[in-house]
């Protein structure tokens, strides 16, 4: 905006978008679509371009370990498999809800609930494996107690002191 003088204003009644919008996305209280921003952007003379490429995760110790822990689960999570945790699933919701505190927390441990009980078996596998802060979180209050065999669970602990070590 700088680069080619336009306000905010200007911006707004080219583009349609609320002024107000603008001034959020510009504070980075809110993320635009990628198609609204590239709609932004021809306003003033430019296109967004978007560019592909992977990157570490950058996690704690502790959110590695128990990304670490959740993505060997999930090689055991198959249509069959989640039948037979829904027992233990259920049974640790209930405890976790009854010991948790805070919002984040407690809508999560709704979302896990909903996820369960209707067999997202997509769902799952992205709150066992995402990286992203919303899985992250997820994970902080996992249902996923005593689900993981013993000798697995182990071995990535080990592997893990050991790394630490190195």
């Amino acid at each position: 905006m700088t680069d080619t003088g336009t306000t905010q204003s200007e911006l707004a009644r080219l583009s349609g978008v609320h002024q107000p919008s603008i001034s959020q996305f510009l504070s980075t209280k809110v993320d635009f679509t990628d198609e609204l921003l590239d709609r932004l952007l021809s306003c003033m003379g430019y296109r967004l371009e978007i560019t592909r490429h992977a990157t570490t995760a950058d996690l704690t110790p502790s959110e590695r370990r128990s990304w670490l822990l959740h993505r060997q689960l999930a090689t055991h999570l198959t249509r069959s498999t989640l039948p037979q945790w829904r027992a233990t699933i259920l049974a640790n919701l209930d405890r976790l809800r009854s010991g948790v505190r805070g919002q984040p927390h407690r809508r999560n441990i709704d979302r896990w609930q909903t996820i369960v009980e209707h067999g997202d078996i997509a769902g799952l596998r992205r709150a066992l494996t995402g990286l992203d802060r919303d899985c992250i979180e997820m994970r902080e209050v996992t249902p996923m107690a005593g689900l993981l065999p013993d000798e697995e669970r182990k071995k990535i602990l080990r592997d893990i002191a050991r790394s630490r070590t190195t």
